[in-house]
């Protein structure tokens, strides 16, 4: 069945489409075979794993966040307990951005591949790949540190997660010390009277490299799959064989209306890979950075995908109006660039410094000068408020715009806005009722946010200021017949409590997780944050040492 996209016509409609269609379905019963090419192709492997192709490939094959993929590499390069060998490091250094690997391993690997797949899968002599521009070459590529040591081998003494990105670091490697890929391809011309087709096909003949490792995105399934096929990264359709002067049996024809899409929003993986396009930060930083934009609450995750919040444009549009020079995408680049001069002895550091300062310096006493203050700013609305009449005003606050009495101190009345982007619109948003009833004075109870994020309250506030304590679904380990809470000390600290207090007074400072211990069966599990580190889920038993990633918990609970 052929596929009618485009015949030529400048700017298509419906009505020249269907009768271009009408036509070449007329002609479609003399359907010919024209020009067929037929050639040989070669498919080259990918280099072995950087940092940032590490954590971009985790994320496309095992959905694994940035933060935990480099969090298991730590395990596998640290070192894990194998039988008798006793902790071995299971790969090298994973913060690299060289593709440079050893002698040894690639002797190594020539032997393992020339032993598993036969000799035809295994290159005459080690193939050698370029690292980008800029790369340190410090530390080898990312691969195993024995390549005997197979993922089947390895099977048992790892856990589901280690197992995954063990093997998909050793089959990466291996392939790219394998021979190409050949495919035989097609293209033939059809000839339906005064209409041209063509159609393109390949078949693999020699699957070299991909009999360990294939990318996704060359398969054609998935959204991957979509992305690679409009970027001409997919594997052609298989056609039959045809010859010249071949007759063929029109099917039918389909119209298809191609709409232009916005580029689609980033993924950590495609964020990951714009970074080190752009030569923003080093491979030691990229999770750092992720974790920075949704900690600070400039982006949130919708369906895997960063979308900016309403305080992270705002940043980002008064940052762009007062250091224009500094936030241009090329700037860090070129941070590096002389970074790297003056590592080189080519300029004076002192010198550097001081030209930036220099700069900088006029531009922030600018921005001090004359950057808007958003905190301050009050937009008038026509909105009215209910409590004492006076007009309202848009303003902001730590979770962005709101709705404020000009009453103020007077009347304390606020509302939460719906952020449309329009800063003179105001869409009021109301609470949202629970459906349960305030114990204390029957009112509904309703979702509000406030300046410590989203709480449920009560409607009735000032009269009532009933606030539901948020749950954790851990039972009280104490009196085993109330709930932990959270709670908040007289300094803002937060606190976790029984529910049943003044009765029980069980309380701790780290937030319990409803999460048995798998090592010695505690009830719960426990938060940990240190600095500069990413948050761990630890066993509260003092005689137990278990300790784990929150993805990790959550995946084997």
């Amino acid at each position: 069945m052929a596929i009618l996209s485009d015949l030529g016509v400048e700017d298509p409609k419906e009505e020249s489409t269907s009768q271009l269609c009408a036509a070449s379905e007329a002609a479609a019963g003399g359907m010919v075979v024209g020009k067929v090419e037929a050639k040989e192709r070669r498919r080259k492997p990918q280099p072995p794993f950087t940092t940032s192709t590490l954590q971009q490939g985790a994320y496309r094959r095992l959905r694994s966040s940035v933060r935990r993929t480099m969090a298991l590499a730590q395990q596998l390069y640290e070192g894990m307990e194998i039988g008798d060998e006793g902790s071995v490091g299971l790969i090298t250094y994973m913060r690299t951005d060289s593709t440079r690997v050893s002698t040894v391993a690639q002797k190594e690997a020539h032997e393992v591949i020339t032993r598993t797949f036969g000799s035809e899968f295994a290159l005459p002599k080690p193939r050698v790949f370029k690292s980008r521009k800029g790369a340190q070459e410090a530390h080898e590529a990312i691969r195993p540190t024995s390549i005997a040591r197979t993922p089947e081998l390895m099977r048992r003494y790892l856990d589901d997660d280690q197992f995954k990105l063990y093997d998909l670091i050793w089959r990466r490697f291996v392939a790219s010390q394998m021979q190409d890929a050949i495919y035989d391809t097609t293209a033939a011309d059809i000839e339906a009277g005064v209409y041209l087709f063509r159609a393109k096909g390949s078949v693999l003949k020699f699957p070299g490299f991909l009999a360990v490792y294939e990318d996704p995105r060359r398969k054609g399934s998935g959204k991957e799959g979509d992305e690679a096929k409009s970027k001409g990264e997919a594997e052609d359709a298989l056609l039959p064989p045809l010859k010249e002067g071949q007759r063929l049996t029109c099917l039918g024809l389909i119209p298809r209306q191609h709409f232009t899409q916005p580029p689609p929003r980033f993924t950590e993986g495609t964020l990951v890979r714009e970074l080190e396009r752009n030569g923003i930060g080093r491979p030691s930083t990229y999770a750092a950075i992720l974790s920075t934009l949704r900690n600070r609450d400039y982006v949130t995750l919708e369906q895997r995908r960063f979308t900016p919040t309403e305080l992270g444009t705002v940043v980002v549009d008064l940052l762009v109006d007062s250091f224009d020079r500094i936030m241009d995408i090329q700037y860090t680049a070129k941070v590096e660039d002389r970074l790297d001069l003056i590592e080189a002895g080519e300029q004076d550091w002192v010198e550097a410094l001081e030209g930036f300062w220099k700069r900088f310096s006029g531009e922030l006493e600018k921005a001090q000068a004359e950057m808007r203050d958003v905190k301050r700013e009050e937009i008038p609305t026509e909105e009215v408020c209910e409590k004492c009449g006076k007009p309202m005003v848009i303003k902001w606050g730590r979770f962005g715009r709101f709705l404020a009495c000009t009453g103020y101190p007077e009347c304390k009345n606020t509302k939460q806005i719906k952020a449309n982007g329009d800063g003179d619109k105001v869409e009021v948003e109301e609470p949202e009722p629970t459906g349960e009833k305030c114990p204390k004075c029957g009112s509904d109870l309703v979702r509000k946010k406030g300046r410590f994020g989203l709480f449920v309250g009560c409607s009735n506030y000032p009269e009532c200021r009933y606030i539901q304590p948020k749950t954790t679904g851990v039972k009280c380990p104490e009196c085993s017949g109330g709930e932990l809470v959270e709670k908040r000390s007289k300094k803002g600290r937060i606190f976790f409590a029984c529910d049943q207090y003044p009765d029980c007074k069980f309380a701790i400072w780290k937030r319990p997780v409803p999460i048995a211990c798998p090592s010695c069966k505690h009830p719960y599990l426990e938060t940990h944050k240190r600095k500069g580190q990413p948050e761990t889920l630890v066993c509260p038993n003092e005689d137990c040492d278990y300790v784990t990633e929150p993805e990790a918990a959550e995946t084997d609970a």
